[in-house]
């Protein structure tokens, strides 16, 4: 139950309503559930996407039961678009249609990472973190409802790439907004809302995948749509538990002068040092959206799944497994990490996402012995192998999401923190557009099984060394502001 107890806010991050819930403001709980409903909507048609392309969208015309050919949906000529994509990635005929969808896939899942960047600018300069947020759910809610509709894929496709990047960079920053320079409370806030981030993720998978197998594409996409509606209708209730925005708190206090300012030395340092980071984490997300495209395949084509009360359990299920860890690892994790700053051997946010790249890495090890375990007379393996997989998946991603998100919140100059955002998104952009191209690797079969899940072992292993070794000229760089704990 929220309380009255109140704690000191920054000048720049003006609440009207300063309760509390769980020993942190209101806000953030508003926040966390509309997060929640937009990652619900995201995930549960990123579940869906690989899958519906290689297995409806882009098949062959079909043959109906009167006889003949019928040239509609599920034949890609009548996708409006087909013709340039397919020109774009590759114009053989006799191109598999899981390489399409692996390339596109990469595309999409990149792009809806680099346009935050636009989203966070024009948050900063024009409309304000709330009104670009309500704008990117709103696009996105569109775009999920015309998934319904198969021939306006790609057009839906832009739909949610371009809300996404209002959407995106503007709720992460609201999040910090809600907390004083030096709050030790922030940190735990991001964890919280990271988890409402999962949440969304894990449950989208149950219904709008369910939904798909039972009763068809559009019920899964239109789901994920009415998910989007819900999420900004919490928001909209919230507002006074909220931030002010950064732009209107600049016009309240005649700051107009103070926002054009240039930046100085030691703030340039900072931006270059997150540059950086966001740099040496493109191969970590290539690695890690496998996730949604070779290892849904994977699971799709090599995987027996079990039955439970008498259902069969979808092969879509498998992109719950990883949220569903988050839940039961991030309070372990919190308070493991807790214990260690007590010691004073807390890592530094930086060294946390060299672990959590190499523990990424080392995961597919796993995926290497049950590959070892298909054979022509074998073709599918246990269940078990893959979710094991997730599992050292997401404790590699709690050791650098999270703490890459809070890191930007502490470190990024208040006035373009949103842009900066929007610049650690666009790690993201390249790592899943680089995660489409290493899934062809699979899906043109350059690659054997065992071989692929090495080479994502090796992108993983490598990238991790790479941040570790660079570790102390990014927190010079950063000063106090790299340390989650005690300073190192």
């Amino acid at each position: 139950m929220a309380s009255n107890t109140t704690h000191h806010i920054s000048p720049l991050s003006t609440v009207h309503d300063h309760r509390t819930f769980l020993g942190h403001p209101v806000g953030l709980f508003v926040l966390f559930f509309t997060e929640m409903w937009e990652r619900f909507s995201y995930y549960g048609m990123r579940g869906l996407l690989k899958l519906y392309m290689v297995n409806y969208l882009f098949v062959t015309s079909r043959q109906i039961l009167q006889g003949g050919t019928e040239h509609g949906p599920g034949d890609p000529g009548a996708v409006l678009g087909w013709g340039a994509i397919r020109h774009f990635i590759d114009s053989n005929p006799a191109t598999l249609p899981g390489v399409y969808a692996s390339v596109i896939y990469g595309w999409y899942t990149g792009l809806v990472y680099l346009t935050p960047v636009l989203g966070g600018y024009i948050a900063d300069r024009y409309w304000g973190q709330r009104k670009t947020v309500f704008i990117g759910g709103l696009l996105m809610a569109i775009g999920h409802f015309m998934m319904a509709f198969e021939n306006w894929f790609f057009f839906a496709l832009l739909f949610l790439i371009i809300g996404n990047g209002a959407f995106k960079p503007n709720i992460s920053t609201q999040v910090g907004s809600l907390y004083a320079e030096g709050d030790p409370r922030r940190d735990g806030a991001f964890t919280i809302f990271y988890m409402g981030i999962n949440l969304g993720a894990f449950i989208c998978n149950l219904i709008c995948g369910t939904l798909a197998v039972v009763k068809g594409w559009d019920w899964g996409f239109g789901a994920a749509g009415v998910g989007m509606m819900l999420g900004l209708v919490g928001y909209l209730w919230g507002q006074k538990f909220l931030a002010a925005d950064n732009v209107t708190i600049a016009k309240a206090e005649h700051e107009s002068a103070e926002v054009k300012q240039p930046l100085n030395s030691g703030e340039w340092k900072r931006v270059w040092a997150l540059i950086g980071l966001c740099v040496l984490n493109v191969v970590f997300w290539a690695v890690y959206e496998q996730q949604g495209n070779t290892m849904q395949s994977f699971v799709d084509d090599h995987t027996s799944w079990p039955v439970l009360f008498g259902f069969q359990m979808p092969s879509t299920w498998f992109q719950s497994f990883n949220p569903l860890f988050i839940f039961l690892l991030a309070p372990v994790l919190d308070i493991f990490w807790a214990r260690q700053a007590k010691k004073g051997t807390e890592p530094s946010s930086v060294h946390k996402m060299a672990i959590g790249a190499i523990i990424l890495g080392l995961s597919f090890i796993v995926m290497v012995y049950n590959s070892s375990l298909i054979t022509e007379a074998s073709p599918k393996a246990s269940w078990v192998w893959p979710v094991l997989c997730i599992l050292f998946v997401t404790i590699g991603e709690l050791y650098l999401s999270p703490i890459g998100l809070s890191l930007v919140t502490k470190v990024s100059p208040v006035r373009i923190v949103s842009l900066m955002m929007g610049f650690w998104l666009t790690a993201s952009f390249f790592g899943n557009i680089l995660s489409g191209y290493v899934g062809v690797l699979y899906e043109a079969h350059t690659l054997s099984l065992i071989q692929f899940f090495w080479f994502l072992t090796f992108l993983g292993v490598v990238t991790g060394l790479a941040i570790w070794a660079f570790t102390k000229p990014l927190n010079r760089l950063m000063g106090d502001h790299a340390n989650a704990g005690k300073p190192h």
